[in-house]
């Protein structure tokens, strides 16, 4: 899911990045009497340095007409609405309050995802040199994905951290939802501290 986010968020900055690029590149080239110097063909728009982006006439064409400013004002809010929206699926993670766990007979139980997360966090947070560990389930009820943060102290061996970390307690965190597959995704940070003074 979220690589396929990743994909669809290239494209689209892609394509808006080729349309402007496409019409800065055009006005541009018109604006430095570029397109006559090359000879570009005659019906390429903004050929001149005298040129405007927008006439008169084509400014002032619907102007009168009832439907035009309504129509201009509805599109406006609809690129608003969806800009915000594309921006708002950017930074917000998809957090769970349950995770089904599928029991011996063929059932499903519902457990808290909360009650997990403070497990793993602090499990986790109890290795050596890990100053805090913060856990967050997101994904689906049925596919969790989870992601932790740790601050390492600094004398904290970050290698052997995640050793343990995926030995240890993502093994108790799969068992405990009773699943053999549970992505995570973990970042590492070091506590700020003050250097020490040597006499």
């Amino acid at each position: 899911m979220r690589q396929a986010r990743l994909i669809v968020n290239r494209l689209l900055l892609g394509a808006c990045g080729l349309v402007l690029l496409g019409f800065g590149g055009t006005a541009l080239l018109g604006g430095l009497d570029l397109l006559r110097r090359w000879h570009f063909p005659d019906a390429w728009p903004w050929d001149r340095p005298q040129q405007v982006l927008l006439s008169n006439a084509d400014r002032t064409r619907w102007r009168d007409e009832g439907w035009w400013w309504p129509v201009v004002i509805a599109a406006l809010a609809v690129i608003l609405l969806l800009s915000l929206w594309w921006l708002l699926a950017q930074v917000r993670r998809r957090q769970l309050s349950q995770v089904l766990v599928d029991t011996e007979g063929g059932e499903t139980a519902q457990v808290r995802a909360r009650a997990l997360e403070d497990a793993l966090s602090a499990e986790a947070g109890s290795f050596p040199g890990v100053d805090r560990a913060t856990t967050r389930l997101v994904g689906r009820r049925t596919h969790p994905r989870t992601w932790l943060s740790l601050r390492l102290a600094p004398h904290a061996d970050p290698a052997g951290t995640l050793v343990r970390l995926a030995d240890e307690a993502l093994v108790h965190a799969r068992d405990a939802v009773g699943t053999d597959r549970l992505p995570t995704e973990v970042r590492l940070r070091a506590t700020s501290h003050r250097a020490g003074r040597v006499l």
